[in-house]
């Protein structure tokens, strides 16, 4: 079986994720603008129809900007965890309010099973109402998505040490963070165990707790103002070297860009 993959858009601009087979896909988060996706869609040939279902990981804007119009004019069911709907609920930038025959509940740790895919959710830690990520099985396939996380935890470790494709975030560089424009405040969330995770936390970790079977690391929601892709790369492929894992021979390291799609990967 052919699983696809793509990043439409990663970072606080909006973040949306497609996971697909020849019949049918997801969606991890649809932060972006419906025009967007569907611009995206049609040119890499995609088709909303096929849609199963889009899973959200947190109820900020930037990842729930079109779920409003992709279940009400698209027929698309939408699932999260009962807190993550109810800040859904209350969003502001929900102009199109997410009705209760397209809303779906899931819980924490307990497996899902919708046609091609086995689909767990995870507690991580971020600020959000609530914050998940995901574990999408596809024909022994494993993809993690760790799009929003202060810090990684014993939870989190669970789950990326099961992942032959691994989308974590990588967001901000720590010397760019600190001498960035980014009010004192700000930064500190940002920096906070509850706020996101900076590139060499995330090199360290991957290059100590390399995962058996890790295959493709994708670097997602890198911040406009504290970080660049280069300079996120470098991080990882440094912290690899020191532990002779060679990036793009052992493990493909590929950052997201924030506002533009991905290639459309396939794996057999």
């Amino acid at each position: 079986m052919k699983v696809r993959f793509m990043s439409l858009g990663s970072g606080s601009s909006g973040n949306c994720y497609y996971l697909g087979t020849d019949n049918e896909g997801i969606l991890i988060d649809a932060g972006i603008g419906i025009r967007s996706i569907k611009k995206i869609f049609k040119e890499t040939g995609l088709s909303l129809e096929n849609i199963r279902a889009v899973f959200v990981t947190h109820d900020h804007a930037d990842h729930i900007k079109a779920v409003g119009h992709l279940a009400g004019k698209h027929n698309i069911p939408i699932y999260a965890t009962q807190e993550v709907h109810y800040g859904i609920s209350r969003s502001y930038c929900m102009t199109e309010k997410l009705d209760k025959e397209h809303t779906r509940f899931i819980r924490k740790e307990e497996t899902i099973r919708l046609g091609d895919f086995e689909i767990t959710c995870f507690e991580v830690p971020h600020d959000g109402t609530d914050n998940v990520g995901y574990c999408v099985v596809i024909d022994g396939k494993t993809f993690s998505f760790l799009t929003d996380i202060g810090h990684i935890t014993e939870t989190a470790a669970k789950y990326m040490a099961k992942a032959n494709y691994l989308i974590l975030e990588a967001n901000y560089d720590e010397t760019m963070l600190q001498m960035g424009p980014y009010p004192y405040h700000l930064k500190m969330r940002i920096a906070s165990p509850n706020g996101h995770m900076c590139n060499r936390e995330m090199a360290d970790y991957i290059a100590s707790n390399m995962p058996e079977g890790l295959k493709y690391l994708w670097l997602c929601h890198l911040s406009k103002d504290n970080n660049h892709p280069e300079l996120a790369y470098k991080t990882v492929e440094m912290a690899l070297k020191e532990k002779n894992i060679i990036a793009g021979q052992d493990l493909q390291v590929i950052p997201l860009k924030r506002t533009v799609p991905s290639e459309l990967y396939c794996f057999e």
